[in-house]
């Protein structure tokens, strides 16, 4: 359950950012005084992302490895759930950093 609530804790994260950020553009506020701060939640968001799905890999791999012991409190269910978990939160990163490139290129094309 703890993956889940990191999952459910960096999407309303980014909900909040999102949100931030709308009435600033609405209401023509200075991006440039705003920048800092934004940014530095930002950075701090993807550090603690990629740290939580770190940290999921790195639980799915202990239990694999003390399943492989032959620890009787670790049963194969267990060791699946894991990897599988690791599986989708390293994919769920890999396509956020797809769609932050994309975004990316796509404001290096505009014109100014």
């Amino acid at each position: 359950m703890s993956d889940n609530m990191r999952v459910d804790s960096i999407l309303s994260q980014i909900r909040a950012i999102r949100n931030e950020a709308k009435p600033a553009a609405i209401e023509g506020l200075n991006p440039v005084k705003e920048a800092q701060p934004a940014q530095d939640s930002f950075a701090k968001m993807l550090t603690d992302s990629v740290n939580a799905v770190s940290d999921t890999q790195k639980s799915a791999s202990d239990l694999a490895q003390a399943f492989e012991r032959g620890d009787k409190n670790v049963s194969l269910a267990e060791v699946m759930v894991a990897s599988q978990k690791a599986n989708v939160s390293f994919t769920a990163m890999v396509e956020v950093r797809n769609k932050m490139i994309d975004a990316y290129q796509e404001v290096m094309r505009m014109s100014v």
